[in-house]
């Protein structure tokens, strides 16, 4: 499904049938953590919707926004083995026609950690889930905990605009060498994946020398 108007007709007769709507928004490269959250949604009776948008707003100007990977056809087969109900794909003149120029900004909590390496990031995920927000009216918005601060932003958001979504989110879900799954792990070679599980191993080491 690719407009608007075809997801809000569509989300609208699931809910004229009785159903509560969730809604998974990955950019795309579906893995693991991405089809743990439909199923969470699953599980908890809702019937889901997930859209795939690779979302120019949240890339800096010298970030990977070009070469993102975008492997189509191999994410939807995996959301639908996943169990979707509707798949949107917007089109980005869609939800960005020309002339628009509104933004949404969440203060503090996107300008600190992240947000301070890369400017205008968080705002630009605010205004894409926000878009995605008023076109599929969810009842629940699946959020993975691995991005934990983007998480917080837009629970924020929610709150202080007053939407009616529930935010939830899903557990982090690792690699068996203990890297979080993400998107982006295809960028790395061996001897850089063997140092980003570094700090996992680091955490882990700590939680049990607490624990002990």
């Amino acid at each position: 499904m690719r407009h608007a108007a075809d997801v809000r007709r569509a989300v609208a007769d699931l809910k004229r049938r009785g159903a509560r709507v969730a809604f998974v928004p990955p950019m795309g490269a579906i893995h693991e953590g991405h089809v743990s959250l439909v199923a969470r949604a699953r599980a908890g009776g809702a019937r889901v919707v997930a859209s795939i948008f690779v979302n120019p707003l949240q890339f800096g100007p010298r970030e990977d926004y070009r070469h993102y990977p975008r492997p189509v056809r191999r994410d939807r087969a995996r959301l639908a083995a996943a169990g979707v109900d509707l798949l949107w794909e917007p089109p980005a003149g869609d939800l960005y026609p020309a002339g628009h120029r509104t933004r949404v900004r969440v203060t503090e909590l996107g300008d600190a950690l992240e947000g301070a390496s890369r400017p205008g990031h968080f705002e630009g995920v605010a205004t894409v889930v926000l878009q995605l927000l008023l076109v599929v009216m969810p009842d629940e918005l699946w959020l993975g905990q691995k991005d934990a601060q983007q998480a917080r932003i837009i629970e924020r958001m929610v709150r202080d605009l007053g939407l009616t979504v529930r935010v939830r989110r899903g557990a982090t879900v690792r690699a068996a060498d203990g890297l979080a799954l993400s998107s982006r792990n295809a960028y790395l070679d061996a001897a850089e994946r063997r140092d980003a599980t570094a700090l996992a191993r680091g955490l882990a080491a700590a939680r049990a020398a607490m624990a002990g």
